[in-house]
């Protein structure tokens, strides 16, 4: 299934969304009646359920979430960016880091601030339950409806407890005259993480393991969606933030529950880029499960991330521009990093700063346009190749320098990855290519991270090693001479490689509790001087935003936000 295929029709919209303004638990009395009239017919009940699906919080946003990390930077953020981006957000502000009622430009940052969104689809799916036991009406495929709403309710719970940790779990919808009187508290996150896998191991058996990628119903919950969850969540639980004690049975049942999928028939796509220019429907075996988007209702990520260049076609955000930071974290083509612990160039590697894109890996150059890159050069005649540079003498710049127009990243780089290399790239032509939700290379990573944690230094390199081995990356072995503190270092970089740009980053530093130096950071780029007379360019390292101090330890998980806590009585998050 292409899940914006099951797009609704207005009048059930109209019926069955919640108000943008309403808090966890509100509905109104039309709300019920609408509710009440679909029970008794099976197409009402299908797209009832259909509109659970909008639950998922994808990555195609005006504002990533790499840019509250050391990922990417935007010289001009809005509406509630800027909160993330300097670590300001408190429980008086979080709201407009992407929640519901801060409105379009806060939703474009992805629904960071989940809270509202997720348990008013908590609220439908567990109507959806309830409701379900008591249709008359023929239903085809029933087990498998109620087995997708699980897996939904679970997705949605891991949302918010690798948010906040430990959330209220709410298992009943409540009647009206109820709901004002029930008493929320926030769970433990074991407790959370205890629900949320029962929800998973009770929607696996009623669900087909996988769907073909061009089957039709590719995009529905599944068996093997499931234990992706598990594997994430497993892994969440086994990291530092959330495991404080090092207990090595958390550690072992992440490493499990990655096994859990290393046999299931998935293999790595084989070219890196072309990867991420997929669409539902289109024949690859490496995504367990993703959204999905079609031409009537596709998402903008060429238009929001390109540069000025792209204007005539729609596209001159540039919002999302990858950073220095980033950049120097490729390893060289040897598969040497480029810069040892302390900054200075590794001799070992080759790198030249002079040639900084030269030899490098290249995922890099699927992840990133800089400097001399060449991207669609259909859609700019007469600039067939990317020019970030500055005369030395000032008196002139390349067309996509940051000194022709401040649409143009100030980091003097265009994100890559997502971008289709054919086919028209504007507002009027939305984007159909897919957000990965989970791919075997996160599994590989789970399991090699699980793995050293349990000592197994040996499996976690040859599972870092076989991400390592994609055919279009191709980079040589982490040697067995990387060990301890060392191969740890190379996991947490091989993860911050391969799934740079798809919402991991953001989380993965906090659970790691190494927050507290990667944003505690400057982030920084390389400014490009050339001569020109010679035509010889130099590289100057530019401090972009100085976040050093910014980041406090409590901030590793989100507030909920005050007028929710006086409202409820909820228990506000640790330190805010």
């Amino acid at each position: 299934m292409k899940a914006i295929k099951r797009i609704l029709p207005i009048v059930i919209l109209i019926l069955f969304s919640v108000s943008c303004e309403k808090k966890i638990l509100d509905i109104s009395p039309q709300d019920r009646i609408a509710e009440d009239a679909v029970w008794n017919d099976a197409k009402l009940i299908q797209a009832y359920h259909s509109e659970l699906y909008n639950s998922e919080v994808h990555g195609f946003y005006i504002h990533m979430y790499s840019k509250y990390t050391d990922e990417a930077y935007n010289s001009a953020p809005c509406c509630g960016a800027n909160l993330l981006k300097l670590n300001t957000y408190n429980p008086d502000n979080i709201t407009q880091a992407g929640g519901d009622a801060a409105g379009f430009w806060a939703s474009g940052s992805g629904y960071l601030y989940y809270w509202d969104r997720g348990y008013e689809y908590i609220r439908k799916i567990n109507v959806f339950l309830e409701k379900i036991k008591e249709i008359t009406v023929d239903l085809p495929d029933k087990d498998i409806l109620v087995a997708e709403a699980k897996f939904l309710r679970a997705f949605i719970y891991f949302n918010l407890v690798e948010r906040f940790g430990g959330v209220p779990i709410v298992k009943e919808s409540y009647e009206l005259d109820a709901a004002d009187q029930v008493q929320f508290m926030r769970s433990s996150f074991d407790d959370c993480v205890n629900f949320i896998a029962d929800d998973l191991n009770e929607a696996m058996p009623d669900l087909p393991d996988q769907y073909q990628s061009t089957d039709t119903n590719y995009g529905r919950a599944t068996g093997d969606a499931c234990k992706a969850l598990l594997s994430r969540l497993y892994l969440y639980a086994a990291s530092p933030l959330f495991n404080p004690s090092h207990d090595m049975s958390k550690w072992q049942m992440a490493a499990d529950a990655a096994e859990a999928l290393l046999n299931s028939g998935y293999s790595l796509y084989p070219d890196y880029q072309k990867l991420f220019e997929l669409s539902q429907g289109d024949a690859q075996d490496e995504v367990i499960f993703s959204r999905g988007f079609t031409s009537s209702n596709g998402h903008n990520v060429g238009p929001d991330n390109l540069n000025r260049r792209f204007e005539a076609n729609g596209g001159w955000w540039g919002s999302n521009g990858p950073t220095g930071n980033l950049v120097d974290a490729y390893d060289m083509i040897n598969g040497e990093p480029p810069f040892l612990a302390d900054g200075s160039v590794n001799p070992a590697s080759g790198y030249d700063p002079k040639n900084p894109w030269d030899n490098r890996d290249p995922r890099l150059e699927a992840t990133i346009i800089h400097d001399g890159s060449v991207f669609r050069p259909d859609l700019t005649p007469g600039h067939p190749t990317f020019e970030m540079w500055i005369a030395e003498d000032g008196s002139s710049w390349g067309y996509d320098s940051y000194k022709n127009t401040g649409d143009n990243p100030r980091t003097n780089t265009v994100l890559k990855k997502f971008m289709p290399e054919e086919g028209p790239i504007n507002r009027q032509t939305p984007a159909t290519n897919q957000w990965p939700f989970f791919r075997l290379a996160e599994i590989y990573l789970n399991y090699a991270e699980a793995k050293f944690e349990l000592g197994d230094e040996t499996t976690a390199r040859e599972y870092v090693n076989k991400v390592r081995q994609r055919a279009s990356v191709n980079l040589p072995d982490i040697p067995e001479s990387v060990t301890g503190e060392d191969l740890k270092r190379r996991i947490y970089n091989e993860r911050r490689i391969e799934l740079a740009f798809e919402s991991h980053r953001f989380f993965d530093v906090r659970r790691w509790k190494i927050a507290n130096q990667v944003e505690n950071t400057k982030i920084y780029t390389y400014d490009i001087y050339k001569n020109l007379t010679t035509g010889a360019k130099r590289y100057e390292k530019v401090v972009l935003l100085d976040k050093s101090e910014t980041f406090k330890d409590h901030q590793s998980l989100l507030p909920i936000a005050q007028d929710e806590i006086l409202r409820t009585g909820l228990t506000q998050t640790d330190g805010y």
